[in-house]
């Protein structure tokens, strides 16, 4: 991946992670609270991680094959297990929200992890 397509990668996760953050801390009525529910189940009340994520690939336009090749070229180093059907888009743009997810996630928390400790 060139340098400015891996630049913009990065403020693609970073704008994410700070966006997820600050609503999750809202719905979930605090940091220490968003954590302990972020950890429990990404997809619960207050949370909802996979419908974060559709909204940013939406936002951000990467929600086609392009969008989702973008951000897998990004990630090819992330295992996967991959057992979906459909059109080669439609797979595509999946993994890539699934694995995008997953790393959002672990930012996130890695990020509210670090804050409660020395915050």
């Amino acid at each position: 991946m060139d340098a400015y397509l891996r630049q913009q990668f990065d403020v693609l996760l970073l704008t994410a992670a700070d966006r997820f953050a600050e609503r999750i801390i809202q719905r979930c009525e605090g940091a220490t609270n968003a954590l302990q529910r972020l950890r429990a189940d990404p997809q619960g009340e207050g949370v909802w991680l996979d419908e974060f994520v559709d909204a940013v690939f939406a936002d951000f336009c990467l929600d086609d094959a392009a969008g989702a090749a973008f951000v897998l070229q990004a990630l090819h180093k992330r295992q996967v297990t991959v057992e979906d059907t459909g059109t080669v888009s439609d797979v595509l743009v999946r993994l890539a929200k699934r694995v995008f997810a997953d790393l959002l996630a672990a930012k996130v928390i890695e990020a509210m992890e670090r804050a409660e400790r020395y915050g």
